[in-house]
């Protein structure tokens, strides 16, 4: 029977071991296993801790890379164009900046725009009119007596807050190894034509951190050959640049593939985790017809962007301050996503009690607990101090149907605090896990 330690930092008593499978343990030893990882939790609980590893937020460290940007313009607020950007207009943004979020996002400057600090409001803003009132000369979704958007599990829940909001209804298929359940995706298309869309984070996924592969981007790209008009591929590029791993995950351009097949692509991306979170720049890319029926509408809401802090992030980011930039949170990110998997792997590795996801980059890892406990080990990791997101969070309307995906986001704390976590929040699974196996008789 092989053994898996619930035991990694400091713990007063004698580390509690549990086999990889419960099912192995007779009742009694399940009592007992229970009463040593009370204890345990107990001690974690006296602590008097207070952790959060609930949101991917950048440490104050990271958010340190950027502090050039104040002042960085010495007085000189002309662009390259001649632009005086602390005055209204310029509703695409600076021609210099959208010629970085081309770069992010595989697209052509002429067809990609710069905005304000959240993309987050670019895609609000693109459901909202595609809804209300169409986008690139398509029908408006509200037509349709019901409509849909297909978002893979588990995901981020700000594209299911949005879809929830304006009550459009989510339809989930699985995500994979290699990206989301692409036949599952074509048959729902196929078969309904209430789909007005998907929502996709392609690289180092929220929350799996995987990357999609060549075929499934070939796959995506040719969705508007089967979908109703109108039908938008959400394609939220959060973390093109944001590797942590040595080994790196490329990701096909998705934009000549969808030109050919007349697909249409909404992309997005943003600094918030590459400068200053709350004061950084994002970009949308799309088809000419996409872009300017979008830029239309924005012209209604807005007479331009800051452009003042966009020139900032022209300064900061050109000439391969980018790259350096990136490199320093790299070098803040890895250590703690190494002291998660280190714990991970001590606790569970070869256990069916917990299975994980091992990102080469982004902000996550995705963990999967017995099905039925993924509630119960938030809670008691809340009881002991540490804040986890909530089970369900990365599922439409909050609901996991199996209760099993937990989503960790170990970017803010500092190192030990990580490894803190790490140790209640094993404890709390292998506790939860004999609960479960008790109670299942």
């Amino acid at each position: 029977m092989r053994l898996v330690s619930t035991k990694l930092f400091a713990y007063k008593g004698a580390p509690v071991q549990l086999p990889a499978s419960l099912s192995a343990l007779s009742n009694d030893e399940l009592k007992a296993q229970l009463k040593e990882l009370q204890q345990e939790y107990q001690q974690h609980c006296d602590a008097a801790l207070a952790l959060d590893l609930t949101r991917g937020k950048p440490s104050a460290q990271q958010l340190d890379l950027s502090d050039s940007l104040d002042g960085i313009l010495a007085g000189n607020y002309r662009a390259a164009d001649g632009t005086d950007c602390r005055n209204y207009g310029g509703l695409h943004g600076l021609p210099e900046l959208r010629q970085l979020g081309a770069q992010l996002l595989g697209s052509s400057v002429e067809n990609t725009i710069a905005g304000g600090s959240s993309s987050l409001t670019l895609m609000y803003f693109t459901l909202l009119f595609a809804q209300r009132f169409g986008l690139a000369g398509a029908p408006a979704w509200q037509t349709r007596q019901q409509h849909r958007i297909i978002c893979p599990v588990p995901g981020y829940d700000r594209h299911f807050a949005i879809c929830e909001r304006l009550g459009i209804e989510m339809v989930t298929v699985a995500m994979h190894s290699d990206g989301p359940d692409m036949d599952a995706v074509e048959r729902l298309i196929a078969e309904d034509d209430r789909i007005v869309g998907m929502w996709n984070v392609p690289k180092y996924s929220n929350p799996t951190g995987i990357t999609y592969s060549d075929r499934v981007v070939e796959r995506i790209a040719k969705l508007g050959e089967i979908a109703q008009p109108g039908f938008l591929v959400l394609w939220d590029n959060a973390y093109a640049v944001h590797d942590i791993a040595a080994e790196t995950d490329p990701l096909a351009a998705i934009v000549p593939l969808a030109e050919a097949a007349g697909t249409q692509v909404a992309q997005f991306a943003s600094t918030s985790k590459i400068t200053h979170a709350g004061a950084g720049v994002s970009f949308m890319a799309g088809s000419k017809a996409l872009i300017e029926s979008l830029v239309d509408q924005l012209g209604i809401a807005m007479i331009g962007p800051d452009k003042v802090n966009q020139l900032r992030h022209v300064a900061l980011l050109k000439e391969g301050g980018l790259e350096k930039i990136m490199a320093g949170h790299k070098a803040l990110l890895a250590p703690r996503f190494a002291a998660v998997e280190a714990s991970l792997s001590a606790h569970f590795n070869g256990s069916e009690l917990l299975s994980w996801t091992r990102p080469n980059g982004g902000y996550f890892v995705s963990v999967d607990t017995l099905p039925g406990t993924a509630s119960r080990v938030v809670e008691l990791a809340a009881a002991a101090g540490v804040k986890l997101t909530p089970a369900g969070a990365t599922f439409p309307y909050n609901r996991d149907p199996e209760n099993r995906n937990i989503r960790l986001a170990p970017s803010f704390p500092s190192l030990s605090d990580v490894e803190k976590t790490m140790q209640v929040f094993c404890c709390c699974v292998a506790l939860a896990s004999v609960e479960k196996q008790l109670a299942n008789g």
